[in-house]
C-alpha cells in the first residue's frame, strides 16, 4: 500500500509540473529579461503590474519617475519591467522598472559608445570627485574636471537640465560609465571657432560674454573663441581695474580692434563703439580757462583730474602748490576730491592736457609784494639755517632769506650766524622781491644805519691816509683807517722795492701811510698801496727839486724832499 501511494503521489506531482509548464509555456526562461505588463493598480507608493504570469508583481512608484521629476503613471498603461524571479517569498513576481530601464539604456549606450555619438543625460546628484548623471535609466559618473572647459564655481544651473555628453568609458560587467560634458563643449567650440575665425575681420562688431577678469583686462567669449578686452579699451574714462565696469557672465558688445590669423589672437574694444571725447578737445578746453574736475589717480609726479568722462588732465607736482615744495601729491589732494584747475596746455595728438592747481589760487609772492614792498620791516621765525644765510618764515606761508652779508655791518656773516638758532623770532627788513623766481631778500643789518657810510663817503680814490696794521698775513697787511674803515694792502703794494715787499717787516699796531687805490661800497672794504704813495712822492720830488739840466742826482733830490717832509711834519 505504501509503495502504491508513493507512486501515485509522484505521478500527481509530475502531472502537475507538466500542466504548469504547459500553462506557462517558456515563461520560466523569462527570468533575467525585460517583459511587458499592464498597470492594474496603484496602492500608496507601489504599482501592481500584470505581466501574464501566475501572479502579479509590485514595483515602487518612484522607479517610474525620471530624474528630478515625479512619476506619471495611470491604470491600464503598458510598461516594460525586468523580471528578476517568477515568485518571491510572498508568491508574487519580482519585478524592477529601474533594471528594465537600465537594460534598455545600456543597449542604446553601447551603440552610441561604439559609434562615438553624443548622448543626452541629466545631472542629478553630487558624489566624491564629481557628479551623477541619469542617461535614461543608466547612472553615469561625471568627473568634476569634465563639467566645463573652465572650472565652474556653481553647477546648480546645470542640475536637472538635459545636457549632451560624450561617453569616455563604459564597462557593462561592472556597471561603470564615465561621461564628459567638456568634450562636447570643446568639439562645439572648435566648430564654432573655425567658422568664426574664418569670417573674422578688424572693425567687426560682435556680441560676447565676459568669461574671465584679470588685472589687465577681461576675456570675452565670442561664441567658441575668446578675445582679450584690455582695461584701456573698456571705456574712454580711467578704469583702474576691469571689475569696476564688468562682471563675469555679463553680455557685452565689442569691436575687433586687431586680429592675428597666425596666432589667432583677438584684441577687442568697447570704447571704440562710443564717440571719442578727445575730438575737438582743444576748443572745449582752451588754455587759461578754469574748470572743476575730480581727482582719479595720484602718482609720485602728480595727480590726474577727470574733466569729463574719458578726458583727463595731469596736474604736475610742480603745479600743485605755490609753497609746498618736494611734497608728495597725496598730501595736497586725495582721490575722488573735486578740485578747481586751470588749463595750461593741450596736446590733442598725444591726448594730454596739462593742468595747474596753484594757478587758481593767489600767488603769495604777488600778494606779499603788494602788502610788504621793499623797505617794509616785519617779524618772522627762523625756519632754517644754511651755509649762506637764514630762512625766515613770512606771512602767506612763504620764506625769505637773510644772506650772511646782510646780518651785521661790522662782523663777518660766518661769525654772526652762530648767534641765531632755529625757532628764533627775528625782525627783518624787506630788501627785494623777485616774483618770477619766487625769492624774497631780507636784511637784518639794514634795520640800522651803516656806521661806516660817512667814512666811506669821505674816502676817495687817490687819497693818502694813515692806517693802523691790525693783522699781518702772508699775502699782505690788514689795516684800519683813522675812521675805522677796514682795508687791505697786498704784498706787492708794500714797497716799490721788491726786496722790501715783505709783510714781516711790519708789526700789529704800527702806523703806515698808504694811498687809496679802490673803495668797494658793497663789501665795505678799502684797497691801499704804499708802493703807489712812494711812486707819487718820487714824481713830486722830481718836479720840485730837480730838472734835466741841474746836475742833481736822484739821491740828492730825494734827500731834500725827505728833509722837507720831515720838517713839515715836525712843525705840524
Amino acid at each position: 500500500m505504501a509503495s502504491a501511494t508513493t507512486h501515485a503521489e509522484t505521478f500527481e506531482k509530475e502531472s502537475f509540473a507538466a500542466l504548469l509548464d504547459a500553462s506557462l509555456g517558456t515563461s520560466s526562461s523569462l527570468e533575467g529579461t525585460v517583459v511587458k505588463g499592464h498597470v492594474i493598480g496603484i496602492e500608496n507608493d507601489m504599482v501592481l503590474i500584470d505581466v501574464g504570469l501566475k501572479s502579479e508583481g509590485r514595483v515602487p512608484l518612484k522607479e517610474f519617475a525620471n530624474a528630478g521629476k515625479p512619476a506619471e503613471l495611470a491604470i491600464g498603461d503598458l510598461v516594460e519591467v525586468y523580471l528578476e524571479r517568477m515568485e518571491d517569498k510572498n508568491g508574487e513576481a519580482q519585478l524592477s522598472r529601474e533594471k528594465a530601464r537600465r537594460e534598455e539604456a545600456w543597449t542604446l549606450l553601447e551603440k552610441s559608445f561604439t559609434a562615438n555619438d553624443r548622448v543626452t543625460g541629466v545631472i542629478f546628484g553630487r558624489v566624491k570627485g564629481g557628479f551623477t548623471v541619469d542617461l535614461n535609466g543608466a547612472v553615469a559618473f561625471l568627473p568634476g574636471s569634465q563639467v566645463d572647459i573652465r572650472p565652474v564655481r556653481d553647477i546648480t544651473p546645470l542640475i536637472g537640465t538635459p545636457q549632451p555628453f560624450q561617453i569616455l568609458k563604459m564597462d557593462r560587467s561592472r556597471g561603470n560609465i564615465v561621461v564628459s560634458r567638456r568634450a562636447v563643449l570643446e568639439e562645439s567650440r572648435a566648430e564654432a571657432r573655425s567658422e568664426l575665425v574664418a569670417n573674422l575681420k578688424e572693425g567687426q562688431i560682435l556680441n560676447g560674454v565676459v568669461k574671465n577678469i584679470t588685472d589687465y583686462g577681461a576675456f570675452v567669449d565670442l561664441g567658441g573663441v575668446d578675445g582679450l578686452l584690455h582695461v584701456t579699451d573698456i571705456a574712454w574714462r580711467r578704469i583702474n581695474h576691469p571689475s569696476e565696469a564688468l562682471h563675469i557672465g555679463q553680455s557685452v558688445k565689442v569691436q575687433v580692434i586687431r586680429f592675428n590669423p597666425e596666432t589667432q589672437r583677438i584684441s577687442l574694444g568697447m570704447k571704440q563703439l562710443e564717440a571719442d571725447p578727445w575730438e575737438g578737445v582743444e576748443l572745449k578746453y582752451p588754455s587759461g580757462a578754469r574748470y572743476k574736475g575730480r581727482v582719479t589717480n595720484i602718482t609720485d609726479y602728480g595727480a590726474f583730474v577727470e574733466l569729463e568722462p574719458g578726458v583727463e588732465g595731469l596736474v604736475h607736482v610742480s603745479e600743485m602748490s605755490w609753497t609746498k615744495k618736494n611734497v608728495h601729491p597725496g598730501k595736497i589732494v586725495s582721490t575722488s576730491q573735486e578740485v578747481e584747475v586751470m588749463v595750461l596746455d593741450v596736446d590733442p595728438q598725444k591726448r594730454r592736457i596739462s593742468l595747474g592747481l596753484k594757478q587758481t589760487l593767489a600767488n603769495p609772492w604777488e600778494s606779499f609784494v603788494e602788502q610788504y614792498p621793499a623797505g617794509t620791516e616785519l617779524e618772522g621765525e627762523v625756519k632754517n639755517i644754511t651755509e649762506f644765510g637764514l630762512f625766515v618764515g613770512l606771512p602767506g606761508d612763504i620764506d625769505g632769506m637773510v644772506h650772511l652779508s646782510d646780518l651785521d655791518w661790522a662782523r663777518p656773516g660766518e661769525e654772526v650766524v652762530a648767534d641765531y638758532k632755529k625757532g628764533d623770532q627775528v625782525r627783518v627788513k624787506v630788501l627785494d622781491v623777485d616774483v618770477e623766481k619766487e625769492r624774497i631778500s631780507l636784511g637784518i643789518k639794514q634795520l640800522s644805519d651803516d656806521p661806516y657810510e660817512e667814512s666811506m663817503a669821505k674816502l676817495k680814490k687817490g687819497d693818502v691816509v694813515t692806517c693802523t696794521v691790525t693783522q699781518v698775513t702772508e699775502n699782505g697787511l690788514e689795516v684800519t683807517t683813522a675812521d675805522g674803515m677796514p682795508g687791505f694792502i697786498r704784498k706787492a703794494e708794500l714797497s716799490r722795492e721788491r726786496s722790501e715787499q715783505r709783510p714781516d717787516r711790519f708789526a700789529v699796531g704800527e702806523k703806515v701811510d698808504a694811498k687809496v687805490t679802490a673803495v668797494d661800497r658793497a663789501t665795505r672794504k678799502v684797497t691801499l698801496s704804499i708802493k703807489s704813495r712812494e711812486v707819487d712822492e718820487d714824481k713830486k720830488a722830481m718836479a720840485e727839486f730837480g730838472s734835466s739840466d741841474s746836475g742833481a742826482s736822484l739821491g740828492d733830490i730825494l734827500g731834500a724832499a725827505f728833509n722837507r717832509a720831515k720838517s713839515e711834519k715836525e712843525n705840524s
